[in-house]
C-alpha cells in the first residue's frame, strides 16, 4: 500500500482556537505562490520550503552563489506575507548591539530608553550571517530559539510570528565565519539555491534586463495576501494534523542513525527530530492532509538534516557528500507502511 494512500489515524486531534482550516490554509499558501512568482522566476522548491517554514514557525538558511535572488526571494516573501521586513547587512565589524538595540540615557527624562535594532521585526533577513564573528552571530540565538531577547538584564518579546533568513554565499572562503552547530541547530532548514536552468534564465532576462534601477518586489506587482492574524490561524492549523505513532518511530529511527552512522562524527539532535516532525506536519497540512506520511519525512530528511551533521575526517578524505548520505540514510531506515 503506497504511503501516499495511508489513512488517518483513528484519533482525529482537536483544532486549536482560531485554527484556520486545511482548506482554507491550502487557498491562502496558493494565493502566496501567485503573488511571489510575480517577481520570481522558477525557484518553486525554494518558496514550497519557505511556506513550510511559515507554517511550521522555523527558520531558514539559503545558501547559494551571489545574484539566484536569495535576498530578492525573502523580500517577495515578506511583501506577499505582509509582515514588516527587516535586513542586517553582516559584516566583520557588526556588534551584537548593532542587531539588538541599546539602552541609551536620556538627559530630559534622566532614565535609559530602549533604542531597538533591526531585530524587532517579523521577518528578518540576515544575509551573509558568515561574515560576522561567532560573539555577533550569538547575539540571535535567544531570538531564534525563544522570540525574546535580553537587553541589560531585561526581556523584550519579538513578534509572535518572528522569522529568521539567512543567506550565505558558498564559494568565498576569506573573510567568513562558520556558523557555529548552536546557530545551525537553530534553523528548520538548509537550502541550497540552484542557479536556473536555461528556459528559466531566459525568462528573467527578458523580465529583468530592461529594468532600469533596483528590483523591489511591490514595484512588480507582489502584493499583501494575508497579515499576522492569517499567519498565526495557518501555523495553529497543524492542530489538525498528527503523527502517527508509527511516523514517529521512523523519524526517531532516522535521526538516530546519524549518530550512529561510521562517516559521521557529529549526528543530529533530538532538537532536528522534533523539528523534523513539524515540519512533516506542515507539509502534510499544506497538501490537504490531516495525518503526516513517511513521504513527508522523506522529502524533507535532506534540508533538515544537512547542516546538522558533519562528516568525519576519513568520509572528507574520500569526497563523501552530506546530501548523498542523508539520501542513503533514508534509503536504509525502514519506513512504515
Amino acid at each position: 500500500m503506497s504511503t501516499d494512500t495511508q489513512s488517518a489515524s483513528p484519533t482525529a486531534p482537536q483544532p486549536a482556537a482560531g485554527a484556520m482550516s486545511l482548506e482554507d490554509l491550502r487557498g491562502l499558501a496558493d494565493s502566496i505562490r501567485a503573488e511571489i512568482a510575480k517577481a520570481i522566476v522558477g525557484q518553486d522548491e525554494m518558496v514550497e520550503q519557505l511556506l513550510v517554514a511559515m507554517v511550521a514557525q522555523g527558520h531558514v538558511l539559503m545558501e547559494g552563489p551571489p545574484g539566484t535572488a536569495k535576498t530578492f526571494l525573502a523580500n517577495a516573501f515578506a511583501t506577499a506575507l505582509g509582515l514588516d521586513f527587516g535586513r542586517i547587512q553582516f559584516t566583520p565589524d557588526l556588534l551584537p548591539g548593532d542587531i539588538l538595540g541599546s539602552n541609551l540615557f536620556n538627559f530630559q527624562t534622566s532614565q535609559f530608553t530602549l533604542t531597538r535594532g533591526p531585530i524587532f521585526c517579523e521577518l528578518l533577513l540576515a544575509d551573509e550571517i558568515n561574515r560576522t564573528p561567532p560573539k555577533t552571530q550569538a547575539a540571535l540565538l535567544e531570538a531564534m530559539q525563544e522570540r525574546r531577547v535580553t537587553l541589560d538584564g531585561e526581556t523584550h518579546q519579538l513578534a509572535d510570528q518572528f522569522m529568521v533568513i539567512a543567506t550565505q554565499n558558498p564559494i568565498e572562503n576569506q573573510g567568513v565565519y562558520p556558523l557555529p552547530e548552536a546557530q545551525l541547530d537553530r534553523f528548520l532548514f538548509k537550502l541550497l539555491v540552484p542557479y536556473p536552468d536555461e528556459a528559466e534564465e531566459e525568462r528573467i532576462v527578458a523580465s529583468y534586463g530592461a529594468r532600469q534601477g533596483p528590483q523591489r518586489a511591490a514595484d512588480l506587482g507582489v502584493s499583501k495576501v494575508a497579515d499576522t492574524a492569517k499567519l498565526a490561524a495557518a501555523s495553529a492549523a497543524l492542530s489538525h494534523v498528527t503523527v502517527a505513532q508509527e511516523v514517529t518511530e521512523y523519524i526517531v529511527r532516522l535521526v538516530r542513525a546519524t549518530r550512529e552512522h561510521v562517516e559521521l562524527s557529529v549526528g543530529a539532535s533530538p532538537r532536528a527530530a522534533v523539528m523534523l516532525a513539524g515540519a512533516a506536519r506542515a507539509r502534510a497540512a499544506l497538501q490537504g492532509r490531516a495525518y503526516a506520511i513517511p513521504d513527508d519525512v522523506k522529502a524533507l530528511a535532506v534540508p533538515v538534516l544537512r547542516h546538522r551533521l558533519t562528516l568525519s575526517p576519513a568520509a572528507e578524505i574520500e569526497g563523501r557528500d552530506i546530501e548523498e548520505l542523508v539520501s542513503e540514510l533514508v534509503d536504509s531506515t525502514q519506513a512504515p507502511r
